[in-house]
């Protein structure tokens, strides 16, 4: 699947030449400033995460995301730096603590930790998609489809490993008035 993405991409990227020199319209800069913002707040939100949990694979999973986060941070930073695009401020880096030495009340359990980085990664993953569809210039369609791309193959290996720990939030069956009932 990713083998066509890229080969996709690379067809795309070709076709971004006719760019050089064609201004951001008004659309294309803020989807660039909120995504960064978006991954500006999702660095500490995980940083906070990785000072919280215990949890081996969880840990694993938020330093994963938050690799992939600074991966896009950087390459986004670079772009709008090039465009002339005013950057967000940026967040401030939570200091490593003890997870054992958060109180319980204050300490969110792991099942809150893993699906507070799925709605993180669900929200920039829209974003992205959206950004991509109302760009005109290929390449920044190019960028946040990558970046799409990106989120949604970590979203999955997320989803697979909160379904196996029975932490993902399901809502229930929806029966249309007038179906068989479901056999329980």
């Amino acid at each position: 699947m990713v083998n066509i993405l890229e080969s996709t991409l690379d067809a795309f990227k070709s076709m971004t030449d006719q760019d050089e020199g064609q201004p951001l319209h008004i659309g294309e800069v803020m989807g660039c400033w909120i995504y960064m913002t978006g991954l500006e707040l999702a660095s500490t939100t995980v940083q906070a995460a990785l000072n919280t949990t215990t949890d081996h694979e969880l840990k694993e999973l938020l330093e994963e995301d938050l690799k992939l986060g600074n991966s896009q941070r950087k390459r986004l930073h670079d772009f709008m730096i090039k465009e002339g695009i005013t950057l967000p401020p940026p967040s401030e880096d939570m200091p490593n603590s003890d997870p054992n030495s958060i109180p319980l009340g204050a300490k969110l359990t792991d099942d809150v930790l893993a699906n507070e980085l799925s709605l993180k990664i669900a929200s920039l993953i829209i974003r992205a998609s959206g950004i991509a569809a109302e760009s005109i210039r290929m390449d920044v369609g190019i960028m946040f489809t990558q970046f799409q791309g990106e989120k949604l193959m970590f979203g999955a290996r997320l989803k697979h490993s909160m379904r196996k720990r029975g932490w993902i939030r399901i809502p229930p069956s929806y029966v249309p008035p007038g179906s068989p009932q479901p056999v329980s």
